[in-house]
């Protein structure tokens, strides 16, 4: 069952490039899906991470025909269809509300192996009060577990994404995955300003490297506020060959601009870091 989608990003990583994407975030978040394309394709944005309840309306309601109808879309243009970026989370106390969001995190799998996708992003949203924390990560690992093998059946990687909401994101991540034990759960790496923290972005980069998913995130490429330069240094030095995706904070008044400007910075990033 696996996808032309998944064939393809397999043979992207063989290749040992990155490749650059966005994520409908912020920028897209209003475009339909041939307004998306069109300016991706007009910008040098190669793929794309259709972020949940946004104006592109790829959501598990779609019918067999309207799938198909958005698989066909992105397999005549330029621009791949690099996956879903849901909210479902799995810390949750209530038994039901979290039989809930493994059972619609698996829809969404089913979503985007019939649309085309290669794999659908979940979140960590948060450790709960009171309950020990190891207690709460082995549940969230076994939720991940139980996607991974579904996942695997429709050819859609699950990807965890950093979520920023702790200081101490990353270990706990750490933590999650090798609890998690199976190879179809990735991290999506996501440039929290927590990965600075002491020792360092090294250090906390070669925490999940070897866990590393198909997609990474990343803010505005011109920011100050993180170091890009040693990231894609970082992603270099580990053969990654996945998608760069951004994630655009700020809304510029000329997003199409803004756009080919993100492309040009990755492009440099991309020939510094090839050169180290």
């Amino acid at each position: 069952m696996r996808p032309l989608g998944g064939l393809l990003d397999s043979i992207s990583r063989k290749r040992g490039d990155m490749r650059f994407g966005l994520v409908t975030y912020l920028w897209g978040r209003d475009w339909d899906i041939s307004t998306l394309i069109r300016n991706c394709q007009d910008t040098g944005v190669e793929g794309v991470e259709l972020r949940t309840e946004h104006a592109h309306g790829v959501e598990v309601h779609l019918s067999a025909a309207e799938r198909a109808a958005v698989q066909s879309q992105f397999m005549d243009s330029d621009v791949r269809l690099v996956g879903l970026g849901t909210n479902w989370s799995f810390h949750h106390l209530e038994a039901a509300r979290q039989a809930h969001a493994i059972s619609q995190a698996k829809a969404s799998v089913i979503l985007a192996h019939d649309v085309g996708a290669s794999g659908v992003k979940v979140k960590p949203d948060a450790l709960p009060d009171g309950i020990p924390e190891e207690q709460t990560i082995a549940q969230i690992a076994r939720a991940l577990r139980t996607l991974g093998r579904f996942g695997e059946d429709y050819g859609q990687e699950i990807r965890l994404e950093v979520h920023g909401y702790r200081t101490d994101a990353l270990p706990v991540i750490r933590q999650i995955m090798e609890a998690t034990r199976h190879h179809n759960v990735r991290v999506c790496w996501n440039c929290n300003e927590a990965d600075l923290n002491a020792p360092g972005l090294a250090h906390n980069f070669e925490l999940v490297q070897g866990y590393l998913a198909q997609t990474a995130h990343v803010r505005e490429l011109n920011s100050t506020a993180y170091p890009y330069r040693q990231l894609f240094e970082l992603f270099a030095r580990s053969n990654y060959a996945g998608w760069i995706l951004l994630e655009a904070r700020t809304d510029p008044p000329d997003r199409i601009a803004a756009l080919r400007q993100q492309r040009s910075l990755f492009d440099s990033l991309i020939g510094l870091s090839g050169r180290n």
